[in-house]
Parts: C-alpha cells; structure tokens; sequence
C-alpha cells in the first residue's frame, strides 16, 4: 500500500472515522491477560486509536485496552512501527465517552482520594 491508497509512513494506514487528538495513559493486555505495558494514546476514533507504547509491540495480535470513561475495548494491532501502534477494535465505542470528566456521573465516594475536593478544617 502507498500513500495514493491511504498509507502514510509515518502513521500507518490511513483509517475512514474522524479521529479526535488527545492525551490519554492506557494499560495494554494481550487477549490472554498477559501485560504489555503502559502507552499513550494520541488519537481515538470510534473504530481505532494510536499510541506510543513503553516498548515495541507486533502488528496482528489482538490486545485489550482500558480507556478512561469508556472501559475495556478488545481489538487488534493494525500496524506497529518501533514504539507506535495502530489499533482496530473489535466493536465501535463512543471516544468522546474518554474526554468526559472523571467526576461526571460518579458519586463522590466512588472517586480516589486525589479527586475529591476537600474542605480544609482549622
């Protein structure tokens, strides 16, 4: 594939859903449970996402992520070049669920400690 088919060096193949650019530290799993380390996600779209991962991980294996807002999402690597990755999911997710608030929706309880805001008594 060349860049007249939608192939670009740099990114891998190019992908049809808009992609939204953000930055978003996720956990990488094998399908089997085995971790792959950590990696941060540049772009997500409803189909797929693109990240730089802590080391090298080989195109067509199928991974499962945790994304902030959205949970697990199981797929499989697209493309790997180096320390990046393309993932293809195996279902369509709503990537604008990822830029929600961490406090939207939860309960005060149910957010860390770091989060919570905290009255300071004297």
């Amino acid at each position: 594939m060349d860049k007249e088919q939608g192939f670009s060096e740099d990114r891998g193949p190019a992908r049809s859903a808009a992609r939204d650019s953000l930055f978003l530290l996720t956990s990488i799993m094998s399908a089997d449970g085995v971790d792959l380390g950590k990696a941060r996600v540049r772009n997500l779209s409803a189909t797929g996402l693109m990240a730089d991962c802590e080391r090298a991980i080989p195109a067509d294996i199928a991974i499962v992520v945790e994304l902030r807002g959205v949970g697990r999402v199981s797929g499989r690597i697209a493309w790997s070049r180096e320390h990046k990755i393309g993932m293809a999911f195996d279902e369509v997710i709503d990537p604008q669920l990822a830029r929600r608030p961490v406090s939207q929706g939860a309960s005060r309880a149910a957010l860390p400690d770091y989060l919570r805001s905290q009255t300071l008594r004297r």
